[in-house]
């Protein structure tokens, strides 16, 4: 061919022009490709292979690769051309297609950087460090080459800004997943949970993607003065869910419910006729509630506090004194438990009680004693 007909062929194409090519040959910082219906060699530099900086353009393609290219320099007796804009092109329409939609979809990450991961979906993507996860990550580069989801958060075509966000897929999924349990919850149900935070009011318990939350008078049958005393965080534990309000998302929740009450086997461990020790809680007119065990007081009437007559209980008893009791009688049932405090103490010699003669001495009569002298006088 001639100098002056290759030339009318070189300039045949213009800048913009769309070509296809071979990859005839793929050097370290550029490719040759042969255009399809030409006798003319294109090549692509390293720079216009992809929307990402690559070493090697042996990274991006290879020999016998189909290519569709754009020209963007008519030299001489060759073309430069570039990849990157045509993917570019392509690329922009299926992403606005996927902005628009929410669409979520999985892409490698290429590249880690100041800043945050970047992400090759035919022109660059970035995702800023704030957007990767839900939760604080210190360190990026296990990242790299990883596959993960991704939802198109911002798009400027005419900017080049392309934006992703792992971290809204990962709150979509987990919205999905609360809604899908909050519907699934039923009072009176008994569930296992994690505890997941402590708070000076009770312990929120995760039941599998969301949260409820078991007051602190929930918690135990016993009374605490801090949650902490009687759950951790991290520790599985059976709840009953107590109430769901779907409208505020919030449930209440029971621990306490799933353990055995105070009450429970209490006649096995309070016998009839048994001594046990306790605390006076409460002091009535009638008597007092003694605690023997943790959340069980029984009653001991006023008439079982003492041998002699009192006329109320604060007479001999105080609230917060350790006593000694003897079951009377016990109702698991009725959760009644009947108590003396007299039987174990000794019994007071009263005051006006009237002196007894010896046995002995019982029957003695002062005629008996001028009887007796009258028989010595006659022997006598």
């Amino acid at each position: 061919m001639s100098e002056e007909l290759n030339d009318i062929v070189v300039h045949n194409y213009t800048v913009g022009d769309r070509v296809s090519g071979k990859v005839t040959k793929v050097e370290e910082k550029q490719v040759i490709v042969a255009i399809t219906d030409s006798k003319l060699d294109g090549i692509i530099p390293i720079s216009e292979l992809s929307s990402l900086h690559i070493e090697k353009a042996e990274d991006v393609v290879s020999e016998g690769e189909e290519l569709d290219l754009q020209v963007i320099k008519v030299e001489e007796d060759a073309l430069v051309l570039s990849k990157r804009k045509v993917d570019a092109e392509k690329a922009w329409e299926s992403l606005e297609e996927r902005f628009n939609s929410g669409e979520i979809f999985d892409a490698e990450v290429k590249d880690v950087v100041k800043g945050g991961l970047v992400v090759d979906l035919g022109v660059r993507g970035f995702v800023p460090a704030s957007l990767v996860e839900a939760h604080y990550v210190e360190d990026f580069s296990d990242y790299k080459g990883k596959t993960i989801s991704f939802k198109i958060v911002e798009l400027e075509k005419d900017k080049n800004r392309l934006i992703l966000s792992h971290k809204a897929v990962v709150e979509e999924q987990k919205s999905k997943q609360k809604q899908n349990v909050l519907e699934s919850l039923q009072e009176g149900q008994t569930l296992q949970g994690v505890v997941q935070r402590i708070t000076d009011f009770g312990a929120f318990v995760d039941l599998g993607g969301i949260d409820g939350l078991v007051h602190i008078s929930q918690l135990s049958h016993e009374h605490i003065t801090k949650p902490s005393d009687v759950v951790q965080e991290g520790q599985e534990v059976n709840v009953k869910i107590l109430s769901v309000d779907r409208n505020n998302d919030r449930i209440s929740l029971s621990i306490k419910d799933t353990l055995p009450g105070p009450w429970a086997n209490i006649a096995e461990k309070a016998e009839k006729g048994s001594i046990l020790e306790g605390t006076v809680k409460r002091i009535v007119s009638y008597g007092a509630f003694v605690e023997v065990f943790p959340g069980v007081e029984g009653l001991v009437h006023i008439s079982q506090i003492a041998h002699k007559h009192i006329g109320t209980p604060h007479e001999v008893l105080k609230e917060g004194q350790t006593v000694q009791v003897k079951v009377l009688d016990v109702n698991e049932e009725e959760q009644r438990l009947s108590l003396n405090i007299k039987d174990l103490t000794e019994k007071e010699q009263e005051e006006d009680e009237v002196y007894e003669l010896p046995e002995e001495s019982k029957g003695f009569q002062l005629g008996d004693m001028i009887g007796e002298q009258l028989k010595k006088l006659k022997q006598q």
